[in-house]
């Protein structure tokens, strides 16, 4: 199935049956990512008298119950209720869910305090003067231990305040990033990055989302994609969620 697309001034082909899943699996137990010391997911059957909801324990049905923290178990994308004192829900605010996106490979800046860090003059360089709605970064190193990797207690790389601020100001609606928080792990509760992002309290952007622990696999090229950003329709700050892209033809003229 082929769809005609047409971004700033130039007509695309996207074939819907090629999708390129950018989401982290949720696997139960601990061999999936997990950080700032969330709960390991849990998936358990519902017993109830003598009947029990899984076919492996001689059920007539699986029928289970889920428990998860979207935050720290896996690929999620949140809104400004993530940091607001008031209340903000993704199902509120994430009302569009295709977008034109370009994917950028960075590798985080060593500071010496050993923090890595993305920062405001590697986006420079990387976008230029492009501006897009929707912004993918991968990080590297990137290979397949990030679909496990246990980041709680380890400072893993994070935004600089002023790279945030950046993309703000290029227009980016929508970031997706395959780090834990665009906040440092232990920052004192400041979440300099967060609220840049949202512009929380001075002017609050509602319908932007950061969508966190994505997987870009090394094959996949930089460019422009189209995405689409799949949540469940939860009345909290964030949703488990499942990011998918579409590599892009240009239609010849």
């Amino acid at each position: 199935m082929h769809i005609n697309l047409t971004h700033n001034n130039k007509s695309f082909q996207c074939d819907l049956q090629s999708p390129i899943d950018i989401s982290i699996p949720l696997v139960p137990g601990s061999e999936t990512v997990n950080c700032f010391y969330a709960p390991l997911l849990e998936v358990s059957p519902v017993i109830a008298g003598d009947f029990i909801g899984s076919t492996e324990s001689g059920g007539p049905v699986n029928f289970m119950n889920v428990q998860l923290n979207p935050h720290g178990n896996g690929t999620h994308t949140e809104c400004v209720g993530h940091i607001a004192q008031e209340r903000f829900t993704i199902n509120q605010c994430l009302k569009a869910f295709h977008f034109f996106a370009t994917l950028i490979t960075i590798q985080p800046m060593k500071l010496e305090n050993g923090d890595l860090v993305i920062m405001p003059e590697q986006l420079k360089a990387v976008l230029g003067d492009a501006i897009t709605e929707a912004l993918i970064i991968r990080t590297l190193p990137n290979d397949q231990s990030k679909l496990k990797r246990h980041y709680s207690g380890k400072n893993p790389p994070y935004f600089h305040p002023k790279a945030i601020e950046l993309l703000v100001q290029k227009g980016v609606q929508h970031l997706l990033t395959d780090l834990p928080s665009v906040d440092r792990e232990q920052d004192e509760g400041k979440l300099l990055s967060h609220k840049s992002f949202w512009q929380y309290p001075e002017d609050i952007r509602k319908s932007s989302t950061i969508t966190e622990f994505i997987f870009v696999a090394p094959e996949i090229k930089d460019g422009l994609y189209f995405l689409n950003i799949q949540i469940t329709s939860l009345e909290i700050d964030a949703s488990p969620s499942k990011p998918v892209i579409y590599s892009l033809k240009e239609n010849n003229t």
